[in-house]
């Protein structure tokens, strides 16, 4: 499942790729990935909109129309989002769910294999409402050792639940969870509410450190006509 850095990195390609091309047309073979809206309304609210820009929220990518809709896709497991320039292969067009054909003739599709993902088209105040569910980026300078400490404080889990759980801490997957864990020498089934606050600051630190350091590591290679993102770690 892509975790924060690998999710910045497609947004952040994918802005590069398509902001300012207009949606022209949109196909979807698969309608179950989608939620909140029907295959109709997102077609006819967003054929003519221009993105304005591609950006990431925890693990989402999101999408910015000049109509003010955001569309919204949730990756999880298999899902994936291909540029296509006309030569995508047939391997990977069986899988597309959707596709929005731009204005310079390439398509976006959204590949998911397993369909465990989801595509939201959302307006501003939905949005909003949703983002304010999730909880601080890791990166976030709010995102304090005192802070940390008050939600492991707070709960009956066990430390690495916490950590995991978007609604305390966005973008942080299984990975990233283990790695900050295990630098900052503590297990990861440990009751989260016995970690003290000086524990809770080498968390903090290790967490901070992992996500910065995986994210500057990242290398994504665009191929058209194929993945149109491909992420690695170094």
């Amino acid at each position: 499942m892509p975790e924060l850095p690998e999710t910045e990195t497609i947004a952040r390609d994918l802005d590069r790729e398509i902001r300012g091309c207009r949606i022209t047309r949109v196909d979807v073979t698969r309608p179950d990935v989608l939620r909140e809206v029907a295959a109709p309304e997102l077609a006819r609210r967003t054929c003519g909109a221009t993105v304005l820009r591609c950006w990431r929220r925890a693990k989402l990518v999101v999408i910015d129309l000049d109509t003010n809709d955001r569309i919204v896709v949730q990756p999880r497991f298999t899902g994936a989002l291909l540029l296509d320039d006309g030569h995508l292969p047939d391997v990977e067009r069986r899988f597309s769910t959707m596709a929005f054909t731009l204005s310079d003739d390439r398509s976006l599709h959204y590949r998911d294999i397993r369909r465990l993902g989801t595509v939201t088209l959302m307006q501003p105040q939905r949005f909003e409402s949703y983002s304010r569910a999730l909880g601080l980026e890791p990166l976030d300078p709010t995102m304090t050792a005192e802070r940390l400490s008050g939600l492991l404080r707070g709960s009956r889990q066990a430390v690495k639940k916490v950590l995991m759980d978007q609604r305390h801490i966005a973008g942080i997957g299984n990975i990233y969870a283990n790695e900050a864990l295990w630098r900052a020498g503590i297990d990861p089934s440990r009751a989260a509410a016995s970690i003290d606050p000086e524990r809770a600051f080498g968390i903090t630190a290790t967490l901070r450190d992992s996500a910065a350091r995986s994210q500057s590591s990242l290398r994504c290679t665009a191929v058209q006509g194929s993945h149109a993102r491909v992420a690695r770690r170094d």
